[in-house]
């Protein structure tokens, strides 16, 4: 043990000297390393104000970066402002687009019900809607070509030899039929020939011969009167022109044409029932005032075609084209016609409807011209002939 301490000793003290005479290098030696701790601990402190600083700026760019994000934010938000604004119109323009919807089932329906009544259970042939021009043009024509073959003897149905007669006949055929006009006229024409006569004569008289064919009073007037102008103002004579002849008593456009185109040979369209009827079913016109109808047909044939045309509608309106039940399985013109089968399509049932000469029966004229009785023509019989 005691060894061990002197040994110990003596080790220490040689450390001792060997120190000493190291002297100021050892020292020197020395001082660093108690001087680290304060170096370590100043790195400490300077690299954690670097970090600092560095945390510092980075704060900073982090700031200013984010300050243009938020000003994008700004406007973004403003732009989502600014877009409700126009939102607003776009859900409005929205609501309008749908707004037609409702309509569309409600009203649309009835349009077409009503633009169409009942045609596609009963026509046959095709409905000429949207037809052109050009395309009528050619049809309506057609119709009267085919017309003027089944009808090449038509002609005014009302005897007469003169204007005057005729101008008569006319005034008198007003809601009734040529056949009844054409049984009273001779007895009328007989006792009073001219317009000198028959403005002199007995108003009671002249009732009592035109009693049968219906309003005769009211006609009664309108002859009396009318032989009174011709007398008065055109000198016994029937003036040949159209604004002359409908200031006459009773004589409108309808009548101023018969009289024209038959007995001057003057061309006009002579718009009576029959022939408003049939241009309709035809689709050659929609209107229904006898005026606009006239100018509507007539801007559909050269001028030249008016009279005989006027004959030829009005000649198959009374024999074939009736207003209750056309005979469509005998019309001629059936493949032309837009109303085929509004009538009966059966050819041997259409056969029963078919009145005059094409049913083997008498016509409306007592007198009827030679090419009518040539044709199979029969005359009518006079007024109380069985």
């Amino acid at each position: 043990m005691g060894e061990q301490v002197s040994d110990g000793g003596r080790k220490t003290a040689k450390a001792a000297r060997t120190a000493a005479a190291a002297g100021p290098a050892s020292a020197k030696k020395a001082a660093p390393a108690r001087k680290t701790p304060a170096k370590k601990a100043t790195a400490k402190k300077s690299a954690a104000k670097k970090a600092a600083a560095k945390k510092a700026a980075a704060t900073k760019a982090v700031t200013e970066k984010a300050a243009p994000a938020r000003k994008p934010a700004a406007k973004k938000a403003s732009a989502k402002k600014a877009s409700g604004k126009k939102a607003a119109p776009a859900k409005s323009s929205a609501a309008l687009k749908k707004a037609p919807a409702p309509r569309k089932q409600v009203v649309a329906p009835k349009k077409a019900t009503a633009s169409v009544p009942a045609a596609p259970a009963k026509t046959v042939a095709a409905h000429p809607q949207g037809e052109s021009r050009t395309a009528l043009v050619r049809r309506a024509r057609r119709i009267n070509r085919e017309l003027a073959e089944v009808y090449p003897y038509a002609h005014p149905e009302l005897d007469f030899e003169n204007p005057f007669q005729l101008v008569v006949a006319t005034v008198l055929s007003a809601q009734t039929t040529d056949l009844r006009v054409n049984q009273t006229t001779p007895a009328l024409f007989a006792k009073y020939p001219a317009p000198e006569d028959l403005a002199a004569a007995d108003p009671e008289e002249v009732e009592e011969i035109l009693r049968p064919t219906g309003f005769f009073r009211a006609k009664t007037k309108s002859v009396i009167g009318l032989s009174k102008a011709l007398v008065e103002q055109f000198g016994g004579e029937v003036p040949g022109r159209l604004e002359d002849l409908v200031k006459l008593p009773g004589v409108g456009r309808k009548t101023a044409f018969v009289v024209l185109g038959n007995a001057f040979g003057r061309p006009g369209i002579t718009v009576d029932t029959h022939f408003q009827r049939l241009v309709r079913r035809w689709k050659w016109t929609d209107e229904t005032d006898p005026d606009k109808i006239e100018a509507a047909v007539g801007a559909l044939f050269p001028k030249s075609d008016w009279t005989d045309l006027s004959h030829h509608v009005i000649w198959h309106g009374r024999r074939i084209c009736h207003a209750r039940k056309p005979a469509c399985g005998a019309c001629p013109i059936a493949p032309l016609c837009p109303a085929y089968g509004e009538g009966e399509t059966d050819p041997e049932k259409a056969k029963k409807l078919l009145k005059y000469e094409k049913a083997g029966q008498p016509g409306q004229r007592l007198k009827p011209p030679q090419a009518y009785l040539d044709a199979g023509g029969r005359p009518a019989p006079p007024l109380g002939a069985g």
